[in-house]
């Protein structure tokens, strides 16, 4: 199955990677995990899983990171194997590369990282795909040169927002265009655009109520898939409490996003 979704997204499918944002436990990631699965076939979407296992971004030092490399591998090989869905992770150092090849699918290049030429290369080499964040301080044409970096055709850019004054961010749609003359699969972030960063103080907060609407205007401009932070009760997340979206409002999310689609196309 994880074959048959890559080569659905080189043929330009529309495709959807979602999952909470860093992992908790085993059984949560197995709850979302299999219930968006049975939306995307429910949408004949190609489906990636995601989490974090370990965040190395966070507001402050008291705020959770998660299970950590061996723990989180684990229960992202879990999914893996008991869903039959590819898994995508973050990577913050080189060092920790080899490993997590090992189980997912693709290596995320965080935003803040976008530029380190070495997580790139390393990540690159692995022959695994590799999704490079738009870093919230990058100009769009930018990403080109990141994503030569990688020196692979296995290469998708994501637009998360850009920094806009201070525990703010806005998306400037003319980044999705601008990303997609590389000629890579480009995503939009609906719910780390809405994020406000350290906006809860100790915590980023969000603004999950536009996670639809932003998600449809990406879509009529053409956005060849669609990234989601979802968890069945976001207030009670250890991440992303105020960015995420409700689990019970993906399907709301999927219906709305695919039609815009395939009017569209």
């Amino acid at each position: 199955m994880t074959e048959d979704v890559f080569a659905r997204i080189k043929r330009g499918e529309f495709f959807l990677i979602a999952g909470p944002c860093v992992i908790e436990s085993e059984s949560l990631c197995l709850k979302v995990a299999g219930a968006v699965a049975a939306l995307a076939e429910r949408y004949n979407l190609p489906y990636i899983f995601k989490s974090s296992y370990m965040k190395a971004n966070r507001t402050s030092v008291d705020s959770p990171t998660g299970p950590g490399l061996h723990e989180g591998l684990r229960i992202l090989q879990k999914v893996k194997s008991e869903t039959g869905q590819p898994v995508l992770t973050d990577v913050h150092e080189t060092s920790e590369v080899a490993a997590v090849a090992e189980v997912v699918d693709i290596l995320q290049i965080p935003a803040f990282l976008c530029r380190q030429t070495a997580l790139i290369r390393t990540a690159a080499r692995t022959g695994r795909w590799i999704n490079i964040k738009k870093g919230q301080f990058m100009a769009p044409e930018d990403m080109a040169k990141a994503a030569a970096k990688a020196d692979s055709d296995k290469v998708m850019l994501t637009e998360r927002g850009t920094t806009f004054g201070y525990h703010n961010l806005v998306v400037d749609f003319r980044s999705l265009l601008i990303m997609k003359e590389t000629g890579r699969p480009v995503v939009f972030d609906a719910t780390h655009s809405l994020q406000l960063p350290s906006g809860g103080g100790s915590v980023s907060s969000g603004r999950p109520e536009f996670v639809i609407p932003m998600a449809r205007a990406a879509a009529a401009i053409g956005i060849d898939g669609l990234f989601v932070e979802t968890h069945p009760r976001p207030s009670e997340a250890l991440s992303d409490t105020g960015a995420m979206l409700p689990l019970d409002q993906m399907e709301s999310l999927l219906e709305a996003v695919t039609s815009i689609r395939q009017a569209v196309r």
